[in-house]
């Protein structure tokens, strides 16, 4: 089946994921490990959209976004899963924004857009709140940059927004979202 994960794969993510989140507890206070692998256990039992969800999961890995628990909803039973690579992720960088940008460069097109290929792997690009939530957990994209999910009205015009922290200090700049660099990707989120 597409998107799903085999057990060799899973069981890499669970280990990757087991080790980061023990290392980071900062990044979700009172939250259990057991608890966080027991969701991810009756996902890889579920349905098709369940198995997809941990493809995703696993596909945020690869890419090297370092996912990581920032947050759990206790009315809807979701861990929030966010790219915590310290600089933005390597699998996923030298994007221009969206498809629109891709199809209006002319020449030097990159291989994709960011937010084609969030949705291709069935992630969110996170916005500048999320990202804003995000750097108060520490300091992430010191030496590059991420994209991050621009309002309309910015978009409509032509442009894209995107965050780096510099200085001591979160900055959200904008670009054309038709320009891509070696050092910006973007992070995303993903609920499971």
């Amino acid at each position: 089946m597409k998107n799903e994960l085999i057990e060799t794969q899973y069981e890499q993510l669970v280990s990757a994921l087991k080790i980061r989140f023990e290392k980071n507890t900062h990044r979700h206070l009172g939250l259990k490990w057991d608890e966080v692998r027991s969701k991810l256990d009756t996902l890889s039992k579920g349905t098709p959209a369940d198995k997809q969800k941990l493809w995703s999961l696993f596909e945020m890995e690869r890419t090297e976004g370092e996912p990581d628990v920032v947050a759990y909803n206790a009315a809807t039973g979701e861990y929030t899963f966010y790219d915590c690579a310290a600089e933005s992720p390597k699998g996923r960088r030298s994007l221009c924004y969206d498809a629109a940008a891709l199809e209006a460069r002319k020449e030097n097109k990159p291989a994709h857009s960011a937010m084609g290929l969030a949705g291709e792997m069935g992630i969110s690009v996170l916005d500048e709140t999320e990202y804003r939530q995000l750097q108060a957990l520490g300091p992430v994209d010191t030496k590059t940059s991420s994209w991050l999910k621009s309002p309309e009205n910015i978009r409509k015009l032509g442009g894209a927004i995107f965050g780096d922290y510099r200085y001591g200090t979160v900055f959200i700049y904008h670009n054309g979202a038709e320009s891509y660099y070696a050092a910006r990707a973007f992070r995303a989120s993903l609920r499971v």
